[in-house]
């Protein structure tokens, strides 16, 4: 693609590959990957905050707390969840803004494969029934 057509191009359309020969002055870079020390962790939850120079991720888990229902077992009691954050990702922006682009391009292609992504629960439990 000619760079003239690329001008009204976002950057969330462009291609991943194009976007990394743009942010490293059009040269070819190789990348190697060590994940020897890497983990994995599950996340249903996360929670962001931003400085001037960084971004924050919380990820962590959503928990239904039991005490508070124990505590008062014959009032109605109003459902608590607690929010356990297990990991914290700090990121500069540009990097935090490499991060948004790229999940949008993979929720996009996952819904043009598997359909939308309903994020109001109440409108996925009509769905399913």
């Amino acid at each position: 693609m000619a760079k003239s057509e690329n001008m009204g191009q976002s950057d969330h359309d462009k291609p991943i590959e194009e976007q990394a020969r743009e942010q490293t002055g059009q040269r070819q870079v190789r990348l190697q990957i060590d994940e020897r020390n890497m983990r994995t962790s599950y996340a249903n939850a996360f929670r962001t905050n931003g400085t001037a120079e960084e971004v924050m991720l919380d990820f962590g888990l959503n928990l239904v707390n039991p005490a508070a229902a124990q505590q008062q077992p014959q009032k109605q009691v109003q459902p608590e969840i607690i929010f356990q954050v297990n990991e914290r990702v700090i990121l500069n922006y540009y990097s935090a803004k490499r991060l948004a682009i790229t999940l949008g391009q993979l929720i996009r292609r996952h819904e043009e494969q598997f359909g939308p992504l309903e994020l109001d629960v109440a409108k996925r439990r009509k769905n399913s029934l």
